[in-house]
């Protein structure tokens, strides 16, 4: 089944996956031709439940995993034919703390540089760890690290090489919360200076304010990538709550035309109506109202978080 919102070929797409599919010999299919552009200097955020094919879409592209089949380029740059070039430009922060316990901060990121063939720059190296709050640990082993450190020691590694194109997978995951309000701030910086992230996470609100675009992954499928208002006003719901100054025991029939829910004590009404619906419709409920002689002591709205609206998607396609 394709995306709700199929993406469409862009001369700005840095990352191009295209047929994309990955079977397990155990005959697992964990991606089914999924197509997805990520545009260059974007915010992008794949979403989906634990088993969804996120990590394995994420290893895919950077080269650690070999997909069944379709293909996959980075800025041009084939994966497979010209995997050298391609991963030269990536940086990936893994779900896993997996790193030398015994090396030094400093030596395992200047290693994590050279690895790419790039020249020492130990000015730029500096930088990165000191805006992860690392540089006053560069002489410590990493085994001596607290596991937030670590987590530090892992994006300073994705970036020793400066990558144009960043994933973080899940990387707030058990993490303080200081080290997460350093990561989007650094996010922040990097989008600005032209680095495009891709980021899967759990923490939904976190994808509601970092990310440009938004994609869902549901059991290997990729079933929507919408822009984050666009799909908040396509998918969201808003609600309007009244608080009766008299409680009902049954709708009346005059209201029955009205998406309303009374609540089990009557004493409150909730009309559900569509994002980018028409604010008339409430005037129109509350004139109604006051015909029936249906008087309401106070109101409120509200409308529908991302995750709301992701929960939602998941379901209708389980």
């Amino acid at each position: 089944m394709p995306p709700l919102d199929a993406t469409t070929p862009r001369s700005d797409a840095i990352v191009a996956v295209h047929g994309l599919s990955k079977t397990y010999k155990i005959g697992f299919q964990a991606l089914k031709r999924v197509d997805l552009e990520i545009r260059r200097g974007e915010i992008f955020a794949l979403l989906g439940p634990n088993g969804a094919g996120k990590t394995t879409l994420i290893s895919i592209v950077c080269g650690i995993v070999n997909g069944s089949e379709g293909t996959v380029t980075v800025d041009g740059h084939d994966i497979v034919r010209d995997y050298r070039a391609a991963r030269g430009l990536i940086g990936l922060v893994p779900q896993e703390l997996s790193t030398d316990a015994f090396e030094s901060v400093w030596a395992t990121v200047k290693f994590s540089r050279g690895l790419f063939g790039k020249a020492p720059d130990p000015a730029h190296l500096e930088k990165v760890l000191r805006e992860l709050s690392l540089w006053e640990k560069k002489d410590a082993k990493i085994m001596t690290l607290s596991g937030g450190m670590k987590r530090r020691v892992l994006i300073a590694k994705a970036l020793a090489h400066e990558p144009r194109v960043l994933f973080l997978d899940e990387p707030t995951a058990g993490v303080d919360v200081e080290l997460r309000h350093d990561m989007w701030q650094m996010v922040r910086r990097l989008r600005e200076s032209g680095v495009t992230i891709i980021l899967t996470t759990h923490y939904i609100e976190e994808a509601e304010q970092m990310a440009d675009r938004i994609g869902v992954i549901h059991r290997g499928e990729l079933v929507l990538v919408e822009d984050k208002h666009t799909l908040m006003r396509k998918l969201g719901k808003k609600q309007l709550s009244l608080q009766l100054q008299t409680p009902l025991q049954v709708l009346p029939e005059g209201l029955a035309e009205w998406p309303l829910e009374l609540s089990a004590d009557g004493g409150s009404l909730t009309y559900t109506f569509d994002a980018q619906g028409e604010h008339t419709g409430i005037a129109e409920l509350l004139r109604k109202l006051g015909t029936l002689g249906i008087d309401f002591k106070d109101l409120h709205s509200s409308e529908s978080s991302l995750e709301d609206i992701f929960v939602s998607l998941v379901r209708s396609r389980a």
